[in-house]
């Protein structure tokens, strides 16, 4: 398939921060867009406002007359069971129908692409490294797996784009579509065992996106991980590597490092974004920059420019009288680095949490990560099981992690009883944690506690 012969798209799953990026490059390429979603959001209404028809009907009457003709491309997200009646009536008609990730691999086949991966980080890394080369002048395209708060946007677009930085998905082995010239891969954490069935069967998958590197291509790997290229550059922040993070502080929020380089020290890195991980993301992102020729100075002045990713660590509310961050954290692995992080930014603050687990097998298969993680809380409200593409499995609930979490505040709510049921003025630090639904409380949650807070200084 010739992409640029293509002249009318249609997205099952639009709404997908994935299939949204891949929508806007079709966009920008003045092709006719439209698509299916379950539910109006935030992000499925901009796409209409730049130019998407987009309805939220599974009906095939609904689809546009325009996108009704067999020279149409149809994508979609694994994400959209194989019930749907558009996706069947596609698949039904000989139509072209492509997964997602089928489809980012055309678009990237002949690009030089500098693909990042990993169970966690690869999303904030891929936004880090798509910021430093836009600010020095390095034109690429950019496919995010959130919302870049520098960019106000999941895709970036040059007309004569040197490099393409794509977020590389492990899930359903999306990244082997891939044909990266430089891969970044952030960790290699047990997750998707419900595609893997085992933690090797995804080290296997990992393994498998590196060997595809040409032979002149390059592995940038934190340290420690269990992977293999010819051409490997490793970094780290708490052990020997090629790349290494020293001297690391922190002062009001803020982050600084110096970093032990193959050519020498660099002095004073400054990182805008909280958490010791995200020093990590940025040390990632600072030996992508050196390798693609980007000078100390444009690399230092991109990293404290960076102002974060949608929901990755994200400030609700920053005051002297309560702290609220809402974060995608969605695996135990992701929720112990953001519980700690906090802990060692507000050593003396009472820390709550509500945190909604995503997907009935990730909770089954790590409850006991989960309930380990969740009890470095002080107080926690846990939600019930947002679903995703699952089917609800016998004995998996929110109530199973609960027996095993060893703080003495905790509760299951729903959505509907969480506001209610937050002490808003015993609130010190705040924390919203959760890859489903729960974004749509962020609003709510602050409006209650910027209230209380207001009101109680009158």
């Amino acid at each position: 398939m010739k992409l640029k012969n293509i002249h009318n798209v249609y997205f099952i799953g639009i709404g997908g921060i994935g299939m949204s990026a891949i929508a806007r490059y079709f966009l920008s390429k003045d092709v006719n867009v439209a698509g299916y979603d379950r539910i109006s959001t935030p992000l499925t209404q901009a796409l209409e406002d730049e130019g998407c028809m987009i309805h939220y009907n599974d009906a095939i009457n609904e689809i546009p007359k325009s996108h009704k003709y067999t020279d149409t491309l149809v994508v979609y997200t694994p994400a959209i069971s194989d019930s749907n009646d558009e996706l069947n009536f596609f698949r039904n008609n000989e139509f072209e129908v492509l997964k997602r990730s089928e489809v980012l691999g055309l678009i990237t086949e002949k690009s030089f692409t500098i693909g990042v991966a990993g169970t966690h980080g690869k999303t904030t890394t891929s936004s880090m490294i798509a910021y430093l080369l836009d600010g020095a002048n390095y034109s690429c395209d950019a496919f995010l797996g959130g919302i870049c708060t520098n960019f106000n946007s999941n895709f970036v677009f040059s007309n004569k784009a040197k490099a393409t930085v794509i977020e590389a998905d492990e899930f359903d082995r999306s990244f082997l579509t891939l044909s990266p010239n430089i891969a970044v891969v952030t960790s290699t954490d047990a997750d998707h065992l419900d595609i893997y069935n085992e933690h090797k069967g995804l080290l296997k998958s990992f393994q498998d996106y590196i060997d595809k590197l040409p032979s002149n291509g390059t592995l940038i790997l934190k340290k420690g991980l269990d992977l293999k290229a010819n051409n490997t550059i490793t970094y780290s922040v708490s052990e020997n590597a090629d790349y290494t993070a020293l001297n690391i502080n922190i002062t009001n929020g803020v982050y600084s490092f110096d970093v032990q380089t193959p050519k020498g020290l660099v002095k004073n890195i400054v990182v805008g974004l909280p958490g010791l991980h995200n020093v990590e993301n940025a040390l990632a992102a600072f030996v992508a920059g050196d390798l693609l020729g980007l000078s100390i100075e444009q690399i230092k002045e991109g990293l404290a420019g960076f102002k974060g990713v949608k929901r990755r660590f994200e400030y609700q509310i920053k005051t002297q009288d309560v702290v609220y961050i809402d974060d995608y954290a969605h695996h135990p692995e992701e929720l112990k680095a953001c519980i700690n992080s906090v802990r060692m930014m507000y050593p003396t603050k009472k820390i709550t949490g509500v945190f909604q687990p995503h997907l009935y097998t990730r909770t089954r298969d790590f409850s006991e990560e989960f309930s380990a993680s969740l009890s470095l809380l002080d107080e926690l409200y846990l939600l019930d099981i947002y679903p995703a593409r699952e089917m609800p499995i016998e004995g998996v609930s929110s109530n199973m992690l609960l027996k095993n979490i060893t703080i003495a505040k905790k509760e299951v709510v729903t959505k509907e009883e969480l506001i209610n049921k937050l002490n808003i003025k015993n609130i010190e630090v705040l924390l919203t944690l959760g890859a489903g639904d729960i974004d749509a409380l962020v609003n709510p949650i602050k409006e209650r506690l910027a209230s209380y807070y207001i009101e109680s200084k009158v």
